[in-house]
């Protein structure tokens, strides 16, 4: 299980788009659209096999006949709402936790092709606490490697939950990622990252 990217989740793009940019003090630049769920995205690099994304419903999308990923639906105030850790194979990662991470469902667009797993009800596994699962395919290069470098790179992710421990034994072991951090206390994640104009914070 490796950090893959965060997710500001958010109503309206142009919003999200705005509020990260203020915070973070560089520009984002367009991704994509996802038509299984009838959402878009906006993204920034931070280095190597990482990025953060800022995803909202596309309001030019067909509205899917199921709940949209990510808690879309029930999202209004940009935040930062979820982590994305990648794995080799899905299937045994989702065979081997105890946390219930959803539906594995296949995706694709352009030459990217990789596999998510999303709860039946569009929420997230413990409210954004615990990772959204991904196994890239294929040999397409990453995301990362597509986007403008700003110079940005994640210093400590903070997560905060009533079940801190718990979190631990289930994430941080196999994850062993130093700027992954859990702390009890009510649910929350906050991303402080390293910028060129000096360390910003994102929550």
């Amino acid at each position: 299980m490796q950090l893959d990217h965060l997710a500001v989740v958010c109503a309206d793009l142009t919003g999200g788009v705005d509020y990260v940019q203020q915070s973070l003090g560089v520009a984002l630049q367009p991704g994509g659209q996802h038509a299984r769920y009838g959402t878009h995205n906006w993204l920034l690099s931070l280095g190597p096999g990482e990025y953060l994304e800022v995803i909202a419903p596309d309001p030019a999308a067909p509205v899917p006949a199921f709940p949209r990923w990510f808690g879309l639906d029930r999202t209004t105030a940009p935040r930062l709402g979820n982590w994305i850790a990648r794995v080799p194979d899905l299937g045994t990662a989702r065979a081997a936790t105890s946390q219930d991470i959803g539906e594995i469902v296949d995706l694709r667009r352009g030459d990217l092709q990789w596999r998510i797993a999303v709860p039946p009800d569009g929420s997230l596994p413990l409210n954004g606490a615990f990772p959204t699962l991904i196994e890239w395919q294929g040999t397409a290069p990453h995301p990362s490697a597509r986007l403008t470098d700003r110079q940005v790179r994640l210093v400590r992710l903070d997560i905060s939950h009533p079940a801190a421990s718990t979190l631990v034994d289930m994430i941080g072991k196999p994850m062993a990622d130093p700027r992954i951090r859990f702390h009890p206390g009510p649910l929350g994640l906050q991303a402080i990252f390293s910028t060129p104009s000096g360390e910003r914070h994102l929550s």
